[in-house]
């Protein structure tokens, strides 16, 4: 579980409601990092995103479930560098993304951007990956 109480931990809390994208670094088969924005939700201690079933990072997980995240940084915005390292699964009892509330509440105009409806969009990224954080660092 990560601590979201500490200085840090506030830090961390904020970014995980706040953050639009998050990157997500799976391991290919040639063991070789293979790092991707995407949007994500924070629930029940864990990330929750939905992927397109035919994506790497699907094949990437389900070869090897070990993955990073972190948040952008940048020298004249936010300078808060947060890593998580984590266990990542497919959830195959997730419901629909356009059916999770905080979902599609955070990512209804970005839907909207793709021109598809939520229904589209719960049917194109079909797969859900739920990661379990182990570790968390950074400074702020």
């Amino acid at each position: 579980m990560v601590e979201l109480t500490s200085k840090f931990g506030r830090v961390v809390k904020e970014h995980l409601k706040n953050q639009y994208v998050i990157w997500l670094t799976t391991v290919d088969s040639n063991l070789a990092p293979q790092p991707r924005p995407v949007w994500f939700v924070w629930e029940d201690d864990s990330f929750l995103i939905f992927s397109q079933a035919t994506a790497h990072k699907v094949k990437h997980i389900t070869q090897n479930p070990k993955v990073a995240l972190h948040f952008n940084t940048d020298e004249t915005g936010d300078k808060h560098v947060i890593v998580f390292i984590g266990e990542a699964a497919i959830d195959i009892n997730s419901p629909p993304a356009h059916k999770i509330q905080a979902y599609f509440k955070k990512y209804k105009d970005g839907i909207t951007s793709l021109d598809m409806t939520p229904e589209e969009f719960s049917r194109e990224y079909s797969t859900a990956i739920k990661i379990k954080p182990t570790e968390v660092r950074g400074w702020e």
